[in-house]
């Protein structure tokens, strides 16, 4: 059975002085904050002062509407993360079909990828997620449709949209597509990557 929002959320560290902490640095009100968020200010009030915790689902809302990350809300404080990645240390990754070279380093709020898109492959697949997207085509072309719109993309054309809105990907010719691709991660120990964890 799925949680409602108001269930608390067990295991996880109060994050009652930080809630309250990136809605003022944020300049929202409490009423503010409780509308982008659908929640009532009573409830929002509850969560700042640690008289309820949050769900999963909340803080993933709370984090999108303070512009921040899962992470950050429970605390979690990054390692040392080199800003390089070196060409050998990109090793491909397959999932469904589709061949993912990492273009970043993990643990950020962004996740950056180089992407071979199969002919065929995940043409049917809608994804619909929290967060941003933004792909450049390296070659081509590539078909995107985004909520009714259909585009056909070439090397050298990009596109930046909200990942809420549903989207598909797919190569549009036989000798598939290559793209750069960055979307937006919520940073948690429950959000998983786009690409299967080492073993």
């Amino acid at each position: 059975m799925t949680p409602r929002l108001e269930e608390t959320a067990e295991g996880l560290p109060s994050v009652a002085p930080r809630l309250r902490d990136l809605r003022r640095r944020s300049g929202l009100t409490l009423e503010a904050a409780a509308r982008r968020a659908a929640l009532s200010p009573a409830h929002l009030s509850r969560l700042e002062t640690g008289q309820r915790q949050p769900s999963l689902p909340m803080l993933l809302t709370l984090a999108r509407v303070y512009g921040t990350t899962v992470s950050a809300l429970l605390g979690e404080t990054p390692g040392e993360r080199d800003a390089v990645l070196r060409a050998d240390e990109a090793q491909p990754r397959e999932a469904d079909g589709w061949t993912y070279h990492r273009a970043g380093g993990p643990g950020r709020a962004m996740q950056a990828l180089r992407v071979h898109v199969p002919y065929g492959a995940q043409g049917d697949l809608v994804r619909v997620h929290p967060g941003e997207e933004w792909l450049y085509v390296l070659s081509g072309p590539l078909r995107l449709a985004l909520g009714e719109s259909v585009h056909r993309l070439d090397a050298g054309d990009s596109a930046h949209f909200d990942s809420l809105t549903p989207h598909r990907i797919a190569a549009a010719s036989p000798d598939g597509a290559d793209l750069l691709f960055v979307h937006t991660l919520l940073q948690s120990a429950t959000a998983a990557l786009c690409l299967p964890q080492e073993t």
